[in-house]
């Protein structure tokens, strides 16, 4: 058996497969807020933070990890797995003094992971992805490297307040005493993972490409944003590696107290977002997954490192190989819910029969469905901007600004993909919003592709668990096809009478975004 490991935000969840049978065996999550409440995190982070802070008590997911095996090992046989890989939340980081090398190496079982290893931690909480303190540090990355455009072209990503590298010259220059004691700086990712093998591991592509310090040309670590992040950070960071390396033997301290076989071994960690495009079946190339969430998320695999010109979008290492795109739209279904409420509608006008019933007026209203700011396009929009008729602009025909409000996100989105330069062959769609016939079959008919619709729970630790099948030597394609096919009947075709109406559409939408956000400049 194969066992995949994710340490979300709010919680760490393990499943465990088994290849041969093509079933997920056991899965089970410790929730950070309800199982570890001394650590003050309900919702798995600390509340109140200052000036954008958002940070962890690292010692947490040492106890959730405890925690998490000890229940695996009332539940299940843990001698039979055989390998153990994992993801963690994107940006977060872990910093720690010289004796973790030691400390990792000589775990005691009769003790706990926090008794342990907390004493290394130079750094007592951890930023985190959701952390936006960084701003100053973001601008002085830029000015060092020239541009936005170059430190996109050569991260991936232009500098953000929530990536790492930021975040570790925010340390660098609040705590420099602090920073000099720091020997190893880990992601969540690789912290975990070096926890489980009982060593400091390397940073995969996946999760280090999050980071604003990994060249994707050349897959290490880039010397001159090193330099303008903060001194001597070379030494101090993990080398990079593929996901499916394998890192050796798991920790004695883990077979000693749960069980796991003195042969289980255990591969590199990667990000959440990595690992999910691997849960939900997407590794190649032409496979698109929409999750429409409170922010809706677009990634997909790409075969070599394009960058965003724009900066919108995000590039990360494929752990099947290459690389992924990830980019979030802010308005998601928080401008849904907005527009159902300022309507006084429910549900079942964003469905199938009502959506039918306008479907001639396709693409003929034109909405910029931001009811607050945007990151893709990053603009501070106030409220969405309507063209059309007056009986749609006026909202005296409701289901015409629903149906515009749809095709508005769906044509951004598209519009905001095409730098990937990825034709969709099948778009893969998750998230609550996905259950609805209405809003998929949009989907389908603006990106003409089939929609194939996923209730995939915990994609990033099914994810992680292929991963770990994959590094031992199953093929990624066939553990894919028995672990994240649709449900039978879940496909929509498009009406392909609709994609010059939503082709001419998405260049009108185009056209009046470049005028309002001219307008407001």
């Amino acid at each position: 058996m194969f066992l995949g490991l994710d340490s979300s935000t709010q919680s760490l969840t393990a499943v465990l497969i088994d290849p041969v049978s093509g079933q997920i065996v056991y899965q089970h999550s410790v929730n950070f807020g309800a199982d570890l409440p001394q650590y003050g995190a309900p919702s798995g982070f600390i509340p109140g933070g200052q000036n954008g802070e958002v940070h962890t008590d690292s010692r947490m997911w040492l106890d959730a990890l405890d925690l998490l095996f000890s229940r695996l090992s009332a539940a299940t046989d843990l001698s039979k797995v055989e390998m153990i890989a994992g993801s963690g939340q994107q940006h977060g980081s872990v910093y720690l003094d010289e004796t973790l090398g030691k400390r990792l190496a000589s775990l005691d079982s009769t003790q706990s992971l926090v008794s342990q290893l907390a004493p290394a931690l130079t750094r007592a909480t951890s930023p985190i992805w959701m952390d936006t303190s960084t701003g100053p540090e973001c601008a002085e990355i830029t000015e060092a490297l020239g541009d936005s455009a170059e430190v996109c072209r050569r991260t991936g990503s232009i500098a953000i307040e929530r990536f790492t590298g930021p975040q570790i010259r925010r340390f660098y220059k609040n705590d420099s005493a602090a920073y000099a004691r720091t020997a190893h700086i880990h992601l969540v990712s690789s912290f975990i993972a070096s926890v489980i093998a009982g060593k400091s591991v390397s940073i995969d592509y996946g999760d280090g490409a999050g980071m604003n310090l990994l060249n994707l040309s050349t897959l290490a670590w880039d010397p001159k944003l090193l330099d303008a992040t903060a001194p001597g950070l070379l030494e101090k960071l993990p080398s990079a590696a593929a996901a499916t390396e394998i890192q050796g033997s798991v920790s004695p301290y883990f077979v000693e107290k749960f069980g796991l076989s003195r042969e289980c071994r255990c591969a590199l960690f990667t990000g959440d977002n990595p690992a999910s495009l691997v849960g939900m079946g997407a590794t190649a190339p032409g496979n698109i997954v929409i999750s429409l969430g409170t922010s809706d998320t677009f990634f997909a695999a790409m075969p070599e490192a394009k960058t965003d010109p724009n900066g919108f979008g995000h590039v990360f290492g494929n752990p099947a190989g290459g690389f992924m795109s990830l980019i979030c739209f802010r308005n998601g279904s928080l401008a849904r819910e907005a527009l159902r409420d300022r309507l006084g509608l429910d549900w079942s006008a964003f469905d199938q029969p009502a959506l039918a019933e306008t479907r001639e007026m396709a693409g003929s209203q034109l909405m910029l469905p931001f009811f607050g700011p945007e990151i893709t396009p990053r603009h501070d929009f106030t409220g969405p901007v309507l063209k059309g008729s007056p009986e749609f602009e006026s909202g005296v025909q409701p289901a015409l600004q629903v149906r515009a409000l749809l095709e508005g996100q769906f044509l951004n989105m598209r519009l905001h993909s095409q730098w990937m330069q990825v034709k969709p062959e099948r778009i893969r769609l998750t998230g609550g919003a996905s259950k609805n016939n209405g809003i998929s079959q949009l989907v389908a008919d603006i990106f003409q592709a089939p929609v194939e619709r996923l209730d995939v729970s915990n994609s990033a630790a099914l994810g992680a668990a292929l991963i770990a099948a994959a590094a031992a030597g199953h093929e990624l394609a066939e553990l894919q096809q028995s672990f994240c096919m649709a449900s039978p009947g879940a496909a929509l075709q498009p009406d392909p009478s609709l994609g010059p109406i939503y082709q001419d559409a998405m260049s009108r939408f185009a056209g009046l975004l470049d005028n309002t956000v001219a307008a407001t400049l």
